[in-house]
């Protein structure tokens, strides 16, 4: 009788730990424990699936932004294949784009080219001449987007002297590489006595007028105005290109 009683008292013996309770391990336990836990214990709370436990237990929803998940480092999201070439393929469309646009965007030169004499009007008063000229003026958009020419600004020169000036509103639109053309008519008014006998004369077979032609052309483009300048030189006859006007003072024999 004692014999046995002696081994049931040592089988109750081995159920006590070895070892004594360390309160930092339980409380770390106690701590793992209620942050992720079996699916049966956490079926009636407010948990959340753990997301390292490989979908074994859950966490409490109030913690689920303070944790961390680690992902294994030869996990194959951490490796996404084709790396370079998507790089390589970013890298050249960012080129090809930003090439394109410098190259379509850059601005270029607008020409403007006086074509010469369209039609002119004379007539005389006792001293003076006076010239209507109405001339022709190209404008060449070199440029990959439209422009608008809005104003024109005309002098006209007649020995270092300015005879006549006309300043005119425009809204032109010129296309793309495109071309227009701009006529613009200019009254002059001459009071040289010298050029006043040359255009009257009748003995004089060239009745020849020299006259100095210089412009402004303003025009805009991509939220930017330029002013272009220009000028020219042309022969008008006073005489041969007279369309009827009326003589104010006899001409001289």
């Amino acid at each position: 009788m004692g014999e046995t009683f002696s081994q049931q008292g040592s089988w109750k013996g081995e159920s006590k730990p070895l070892l004594s309770p360390n309160p930092a391990m339980s409380s770390r336990a106690s701590s793992y424990a209620s942050t992720c836990v079996p699916w049966e214990e956490a079926a009636g709370g407010s948990f959340v699936t753990c997301p390292t436990c490989q979908g074994s237990g859950e966490i409490p929803r109030e913690l689920e932004k303070q944790l961390v998940a680690l992902i294994p480092y030869g996990d194959q999201r951490l490796k996404p294949r084709h790396t370079k070439r998507f790089v390589f393929l970013a890298m050249l469309t960012c080129l090809v784009t930003s090439t394109c646009i410098i190259f379509f965007l850059f601005p270029r030169s607008v020409a403007v080219q006086p074509t010469g004499l369209n039609s002119s009007t004379v007539a005389f008063d006792k001293a003076d001449i006076h010239l209507n000229l109405t001339n022709v003026l190209n404008i060449s958009n070199r440029n990959y987007y439209p422009i608008t020419v809005t104003q024109l600004a005309i002098e006209v020169l007649h020995l270092s002297l300015v005879v006549g000036q006309v300043s005119k509103r425009l809204l032109l639109p010129v296309g793309p590489l495109a071309s227009e053309q701009v006529f613009y008519t200019v009254s002059s008014r001459l009071e040289d006595e010298n050029t006043y006998k040359i255009c009257t004369w009748l003995k004089i077979k060239v009745h020849h007028v020299l006259l100095h032609i210089q412009g402004t052309l303003t025009c805009s483009y991509l939220s930017h105005s330029e002013q272009l300048v220009f000028q020219s030189y042309e022969y008008v006859d006073c005489r041969g290109n007279s369309t009827g006007a009326p003589l104010l003072a006899p001409l001289p024999p």
